[in-house]
């Protein structure tokens, strides 16, 4: 039997599998997931439905899907969490293949934070547990935001 965390060694198979915890709900071109840290209430991302390497490896249709997904899942963080602004970003750096991160801003980040990227926050943000998503803690915003995603997503396609 695996460890209780085997499904973050392979996120996309995991939740085809419906053994990824963080799956919110599917969309057209992916998984929307909920971040693993909330320290932004309403982190999101987007995992594409096959492993690619980067945005350029879709077909032109396979990228208008996934950036509609993408700011839909914005939308939804928008409507539930009601943030100042929502942030995109695609790098694939450290997790090499496509996948987008979505964060709420918030008028409450410290002053220091607020223009800058989400990741100049210190190391803590990412890696202590209390600001790691559970359901205890989460499962409601979790819900919600699935709840919103799918009544937008069927008004978009």
């Amino acid at each position: 039997m695996g460890e209780v965390n085997d499904w973050k060694s392979d996120r996309i198979s995991s939740a085809y599998r419906g053994e990824n915890p963080m799956v919110i709900t599917k969309l057209k071109s992916g998984f929307a997931v909920i971040g693993d840290t909330q320290f932004l209430p309403g982190y999101c991302l987007l995992l594409p439905y096959r492993y690619v390497n980067s945005l350029n490896d879709l077909d032109y249709q396979q990228r208008t899907e996934y950036l509609l997904d993408m700011t839909i899942i914005g939308d939804a963080i928008q409507e539930v969490c009601s943030p100042k602004r929502i942030n995109y970003s695609i790098y694939g750096n450290t997790d090499a293949f496509l996948h987008a991160h979505i964060f709420p801003r918030y008028t409450w980040e410290p002053e220091e934070r607020k223009f800058n990227p989400v990741w100049q926050y210190p190391k803590n943000k990412w890696t202590d547990g209390k600001y790691h998503y559970t359901d205890e803690k989460h499962l409601g915003l979790k819900n919600t935001i699935g709840e919103t995603l799918v009544t937008l997503s069927k008004s978009a396609y």
